[in-house]
């Protein structure tokens, strides 16, 4: 193992370690709090006949969750990886992949190899690939249809870290020419593409360059939960500029509510997937109630399959029977239904 694989897996195993770190989550700025469902004390249907089917990228899914990408390129994600994609199979879930910048800079290496190796295990699985903008700016639109065919994915996750690129020492914060590559690679790679950020959500300013290209979906990954500028503050070393700029910026981003809101208003057409902060069904039903068609985790889906599978399905349980219970006492029979009503919702000023 050469000086740079060394480097890059251990900072894949800093990042998972800072991102259990509660110092290291935006807790309280996700808009959330200021939501609230109305209650329906006469509901004209039974719990039993609450579904929580939904649409994911235009095809039915038994459930409106995914658990968001995390975590690749190093040895431990393999296991970690191996532990969500089964319950995500088991239960229904989508599932994205964390950065694979390794497998599309280095197709010799190998690494694409543990992800054929899920996917023969888990044949049903709807998986997103995923790649930094960063790297698709130069990126041949053959290769990340490589990328993506060797794994089984359903859809190309394009992640957006312009905060995280900046403060992470060994960042790639070029992303110059970012508009015309996701442009080209939407009208050229045939299959469905998401455009997400990680942790510090959307303006309306910005989601209004996507429109017209086609976009599969957008994953607003508001503020509100994993701080990518925290993590590399944390990481970066005592008294550095980047330390000191990790810290002036630590609550930098739009909140998951408001980056919704503007995702539905700038792009009606596309579907609208919520993450940032979400820690439990209810608030899953909050953000499908202000229109998201899928509600996705992270954090808490890595710190339940770090505790092993049978506590990842535990948890996974428990967010889907908080959904139905919210879906029954709005008088919903199916997110669907939650997420067309406009009279189920009342956003606190």
């Amino acid at each position: 193992m050469g000086p740079d694989t060394e480097q890059f897996e251990g900072r894949k195993r800093e990042h998972i370690r800072e991102a259990l770190n509660p110092a290291n989550q935006a807790i309280g700025l996700s808009g959330l709090d200021r939501i609230r469902l109305v209650h329906d004390a006469l509901p004209e249907l039974d719990l039993q006949d609450v579904r929580l089917d939904s649409l994911c990228l235009g095809r039915s899914a038994p459930t409106p969750f995914y658990v968001a990408g995390m975590t690749a390129g190093h040895p431990d994600a393999v296991r970690i990886n191996q532990i969500l994609a089964s319950a995500c199979a088991q239960r229904g879930w989508a599932m994205g992949v964390g950065s694979q910048r390794r497998e599309l800079e280095s197709p010799a290496a190998g690494a694409l190899d543990h992800w054929k190796r899920l996917r023969d295990a888990v044949p049903d699985l709807v998986l997103i690939a995923n790649i930094g903008v960063s790297q698709l700016i130069r990126a041949k639109t053959q290769d990340l249809r490589r990328l993506a065919e060797e794994m089984g994915a359903h859809a190309l996750a394009i992640h957006l870290n312009p905060l995280q690129e900046a403060l992470q020492p060994e960042g790639t914060p070029q992303f110059r020419g970012a508009t015309a590559a996701i442009n080209r690679v939407c009208s050229e790679l045939d299959l469905p593409v998401v455009i997400k950020e990680t942790g510090c959500g959307f303006s309306g300013e910005t989601l209004r360059r996507f429109h017209g290209m086609g976009l599969g979906a957008v994953d607003i990954s508001g503020l509100g939960g994993t701080h990518w500028g925290r993590i590399e503050g944390a990481r970066a070393e005592a008294g550095s500029p980047r330390a000191a700029a990790a810290a002036t910026f630590a609550t930098w981003g739009e909140s998951t509510v408001d980056s919704l809101l503007a995702a539905r208003k700038s792009l009606p057409n596309v579907e609208a997937w919520a993450s940032g902060g979400v820690r439990s069904g209810l608030d899953a039903a909050k953000l499908i109630a202000l229109g998201a068609h899928r509600v996705g985790y992270a954090q808490p889906a890595l710190e339940a399959a770090l505790e092993g599978p049978d506590a990842l399905q535990r948890w996974m349980e428990v967010q889907e029977f908080e959904l139905r219970v919210a879906l029954f006492c709005t008088g919903s029979a199916t997110p669907e239904q939650l997420r067309r009503s406009k009279e189920k919702v009342v956003r606190a000023q």
